[in-house]
């Protein structure tokens, strides 16, 4: 009897370390799961940073080609603006060389005006002093220049000598 309740007690025994053994194994199971949990986001992270690297170093690359184009275009706007300043200093120079042939034209054609009324004044003297025929003769001799239309002349000054 003894030794059925020796074995009895060792076997209740057995089976009290048995629960204990399966609750630390499922304990461990639990812990290695949740490790590789850990780890296996470890590795996802990883992965995600090496992956956020590559978009940094491209992002990167792609902000230095950029602020070269940039640098390229300002380099042609400002080329475009001398260009233009150039352009409009040409301009003006041509603006006023164009305004003072004008002013010359509008002088020349004042004098043709003049000479026109002098020689005018000098037939109407000839014709007076030498009679109709003369006058025609003189007339068609002498006058035979038009006015040209154009931009409005200068004031005629006329010069009549006595």
């Amino acid at each position: 009897e003894m030794e059925v309740e020796e074995l009895q007690r060792l076997l209740a025994s057995m089976e009290k370390e048995h629960r204990n053994l399966l609750a630390r194994m499922e304990a461990g199971e639990a812990e290695l799961e949740r490790l590789r949990k850990v780890e296996g986001d470890k590795v996802a992270q990883q992965d995600r940073s090496a992956q956020l690297e590559k978009e940094v170093a491209t992002l990167r690359e792609k902000i230095h080609h950029l602020d070269d184009m940039l640098k390229s275009q300002q380099r042609k706007v400002r080329q475009m603006i001398e260009q233009l300043q150039n352009s409009k200093t040409v301009i003006q120079a041509k603006d006023a060389a164009i305004q003072e042939l004008k002013e010359r034209v509008s002088y020349l054609e004042a004098e043709n005006l003049e000479m026109h009324d002098r020689i005018e004044h000098l037939i109407e003297q000839q014709v007076s002093r030498g009679g109709l025929s003369a006058r025609a003769r003189s007339k068609s001799e002498y006058v035979s220049s038009k006015r040209l239309p154009g931009p409005k002349p200068l004031p005629l000054i006329r010069v009549v000598e006595t």
